[in-house]
């Protein structure tokens, strides 16, 4: 036999699209090329090829060696295609038996001794071969992120005499176990809640947000604990469930192993404010995803969210809605989830002092409406909740008692997003405006309640129904059925224009 076909995944986005890698041997002069639009990367795989085929003990043909990754206009980059190319020189000289190649798919990089090295994107690839009933051989070190996979099944491989082995059935390997995880043995020790003395709005206002996944803008004179109780709302939220974790773990695959982490909490970004549009959002020549999918179920928290550049602030505003980003390039083209929890804090002026008890605000008319435009109203109105973190007393922050610690705290905000779960199978910060009229189950006194509501404060359609979702989550932490005139009241208040 002088031609073998072996299967292999790219990269494209969280996509991980099927190459056919043909390896064809023709008498000539010996020669090694690589056609089907390949990088760099994937041309130097002739010499890792070469030399892991021949360390591994196996002969390396003295052909014409043609290797094509079909289809040819898809761009093929990094060395996880070294290890199936060597299989399709094996097989197509013979080394290897073919009859069962049609079973496998492979991806792994390859050192010059014949070990497989750890390569991106193996979750989203295995996925992908499950779906076409196919085994996939990955390097150990990726083999076990894709355990939580259901129905999946994969091996992993430390070498290229491993995997020869086990094609040509000498040494059969071992599949990797699946293990579902819902992440509630691994909650970590998040600052607690009962660290925050006073503020009770603002521990109900992060309740109500996790509660119901609800977006929350903090605005306050510095030292008021504005960042103390962005910290601690990873503590009160519900630990990912497998299929969030999958999605999470998906994303990271497919950053370069330095960044890679892989944990069972839920992300918490917070990127500085010199932050630019592209690191925020994703991007580059290549697109790799950006802060607001590394947020991909977990919270995006904005500290000094005025110091922002505009521009950057304005790119969340189509994710905040549809929970996705399309990035599009001259190249290539790429989609990522990004269904983050944004968590802001900002000052109410330029000093921070604006309605300060005992300092003086230092600022003009001018400098704090320029300060607070920084920030647009059409950003504004994608936040749920906006509340105000005043300065406490120094006699409150002595005498008053240890709040509820965030294991308390979470346990209603579990019960509460348990009833949203049952009723519409998402939380209601997820819910369509279609969706929140059938399910929503609003008495005729809050309607009423709320269209005198949005003719005296002139509200937006979209404020008409993040008012509907927030007076549905108070709703769900009261245990109650049908959202009332006192939860839409109660939404109100927490969703007042700075």
């Amino acid at each position: 036999m002088t031609w073998a076909v072996v299967y292999s995944r790219a990269l494209a986005g969280m996509d991980a699209p099927l190459v056919e890698v043909e390896a064809y041997l023709a008498n000539g002069l010996p020669s090694f090329n690589i056609v089907g639009l390949p990088d760099t990367e994937v041309k130097e795989s002739r010499d890792r090829v070469r030399a892991a085929i021949t360390q591994s003990g196996y002969d390396f043909p003295a052909k014409k060696i043609t290797v094509n990754l079909a289809p040819a206009d898809l761009p093929k980059e990094s060395g996880r295609f070294d290890l199936p190319i060597a299989i399709g020189i094996l097989a197509a000289s013979g080394q290897i038996d073919p009859k069962n190649l049609h079973l496998y798919e492979f991806a792994g990089e390859l050192g010059l001794s014949g070990q497989i090295r750890p390569i991106r994107g193996a979750i989203a690839m295995a996925h992908a071969a499950q779906q076409q009933q196919r085994a996939f051989i990955l390097p150990c070190a990726n083999a076990q992120q894709t355990s939580l996979l259901p129905e999946t099944c994969v091996y992993g491989a430390q070498t290229l005499t491993e995997v020869v082995a086990h094609l040509n059935q000498i040494q059969p390997m071992t599949a990797v176990q699946h293990q579902p995880s819902t992440s509630a043995s691994h909650i970590p020790d998040y600052p607690d809640m009962a660290d925050v003395r006073g503020q009770q709005t603002a521990k109900l206002a992060l309740e109500i947000a996790a509660a119901g996944g609800h977006s929350l803008l903090m605005s306050g004179p510095p030292g008021t604990g504005k960042s103390m109780l962005a910290q601690r709302l990873p503590g009160i939220l519900p630990p990912l469930t497998n299929q969030e974790l999958i999605s999470v773990w998906s994303l990271q695959s497919i950053l370069p192993h330095e960044q890679q982490k892989y944990q069972h909490i839920r992300p918490f970004r917070s990127p500085h404010h010199s932050t630019s549009a592209v690191a925020l959002v994703g991007g580059g020549s290549d697109p790799k995803p950006g802060e607001i999918s590394l947020a991909h179920h977990g919270i995006l928290f904005l500290d000094e969210l005025p110091e922002f550049d505009r521009k950057v602030l304005e790119v969340m505003r189509e994710p905040l809605e549809s929970g996705e980003i399309h990035i599009s390039r001259a190249a290539r083209q790429a989609t990522y989830p990004a269904q983050f929890q944004l968590i802001a804090a900002m000052n109410p002026c330029p000093c921070g002092y604006l309605g300060h008890p005992k300092k003086a605000c230092r600022c003009t008319a001018e400098a704090i409406a320029r300060y607070r435009n920084k920030i647009s109203g059409p950003l504004l109105d994608r936040i749920d909740l906006t509340i105000e973190v005043p300065s406490l007393p120094t006699t409150d922050l002595l005498e008053q008692p240890t709040g509820e610690s965030s294991a308390v705290i979470r346990q209603r905000v579990e019960a509460a997003r348990q009833r949203q779960y049952q009723r519409q199978n998402k939380i209601n910060a997820q819910l369509s405006n279609r969706e929140l009229d059938q399910l929503a189950r609003i008495t005729t006194g809050a309607k009423e309640t709320l269209a005198a509501t949005m003719e005296k404060l002139s509200l937006s359609a979209r404020s008409f129904h993040r008012l509907l979702c927030i007076g549905r989550t108070i709703a769900d932490l009261a245990g109650a059925s049908e959202v009332e005139t006192n939860h839409i009241l109660h939404a109100i208040n927490f969703r007042r224009a700075l």
